[in-house]
């Protein structure tokens, strides 16, 4: 396996990852905000909406190779 099909590998393996945590983000975001923790829950959706644009520049690399 050359290093660029490794790279391709990982990248596929990241935005999976990223996404699971894109996830995990926005369920607490929704949990906080239900005890009331709504600066929180607006942290977590920020936080979830930043890692989401990740997945952007993931595929921009992905799509080089």
């Amino acid at each position: 396996m050359t290093e660029l099909e490794k790279l391709k590998h990982l990248l596929e393996h990241w935005i999976e990852h990223n996404d699971a945590h894109v996830k995990t983000y926005k369920e607490w975001a929704v949990k906080v905000d239900s005890l009331g923790e709504k600066e929180l829950a607006g942290i977590l959706g920020r936080i979830a909406a930043e890692s989401k644009k990740l997945e952007e520049l993931f595929n921009e690399a992905l799509h080089k190779i």
